[in-house]
């Protein structure tokens, strides 16, 4: 009796024993597997917050490329907006009076700071003056100066304003010149870094090729800064007053003329007869020739003439 109770004794603890290792093996795989599902959680939100983090940089660029284009666009609205246009003026004026008018504006030019290009005048009938001039006038005072001229005038006969819009050439010559600077900047890192004497010589052909274009481009870019800075205007001044001519006391004085055309005549009979004396005295030998000549056949005539006529009056005898 004892002995069985002894032996299911101890088959009630190895029961125990078992039932125990089968709950700590659950135990253990459900702990395994919770640690699995929390470690694939864990990257899962490693994953998110990677994937997070990649869509803000490309969010970031988005935004940094947005900016740039808004920039781009804000620059081509302030170009738009400041747009470059070489102006030309022609005006032809009728004013009371010639240099009075010119004058006054070429102190107005001068005070617009502007200056002179070319200024010419002329007459007509030696009393009337006309002229033409031309200026170069700051763009932003070119209105108030083409005013000003017209205010000097009596009327206006003729006025032309012209512009010339080279905004998209010069932003085009930018656009070249930064170009072609980059290229320079490459050339010169390549210089520097040739090691053979065929390829440095290549390299500074293109470098003088490319920096001859660049100083054409800023050639042709100082050209349109210049001609869009200052405008130019041709003004063509005509007097519309003739000038009265003064009367001459001179002209007046009759007793100096009397005087005058009486020392005249007497200078007129000396040397009319200082030139018969100088005739005569001069070709004294030859007249006497002459005279000569002349007396010997005058006598020979006349004796021929009287023996012609005692012959007559013998006959009749």
């Amino acid at each position: 009796m004892l002995r069985k109770i002894g032996i299911m004794g101890i088959l009630f603890v190895l029961l125990l024993a078992g039932c125990s290792g089968g709950m700590s093996q659950d135990d253990s795989s459900k702990m395994s597997s919770e640690g699995d599902m929390n470690s694939a959680a864990d990257m899962e939100n490693s994953s998110d917050d990677i994937a997070f983090s990649e869509n803000e940089e490309d969010n970031a660029v988005a935004g940094e490329k947005s900016k740039a284009e808004e920039q781009s666009e804000l620059k081509a609205d302030d170009t738009a907006a400041q747009r470059m246009v070489i102006y030309n003026a022609e005006m032809d004026i009728r004013v009371e009076s010639f240099e009075k008018a010119r004058n006054a504006l070429e102190q107005k030019a001068i005070a617009y700071n502007g200056y002179i290009v070319q200024s010419d005048s002329n007459r007509f009938d030696g009393e009337q003056q006309s002229g033409t001039m031309t200026f170069r006038i700051p763009q932003e005072h070119f209105n108030a100066f083409l005013s000003e001229a017209e205010g000097l005038s009596v009327q206006v006969n003729h006025r032309r304003v012209s512009g010339q819009d080279v905004t998209e050439e010069y932003v085009d010559l930018e656009s070249r010149l930064k170009s072609k600077k980059a290229v320079e900047g490459r050339l010169l890192d390549f210089m520097k870094q040739a090691q053979k004497t065929e390829d440095l010589l290549k390299i500074s052909s293109d470098l003088a090729n490319v920096q001859e274009e660049i100083e054409q481009i800023a050639g042709r870019k100082k050209f349109l800064e210049n001609q869009t800075a200052l405008s130019t205007v041709t003004i063509t001044l005509q007097e519309n007053e003739v000038p009265v001519p003064k009367i001459d006391n001179d002209s007046l004085n009759t007793w100096q003329k009397i005087k005058k055309q009486f020392a005249d005549n007497i200078n007129i009979l000396l040397a009319a007869g200082s030139g018969i004396i100088v005739f005569f005295i001069g070709n004294l030998p030859i007249l006497l020739i002459v005279g000569a000549v002349v007396a010997a056949v005058i006598y020979f005539v006349r004796k021929k003439a009287l023996r012609r006529q005692n012959n007559n009056v013998d006959s009749n005898s």
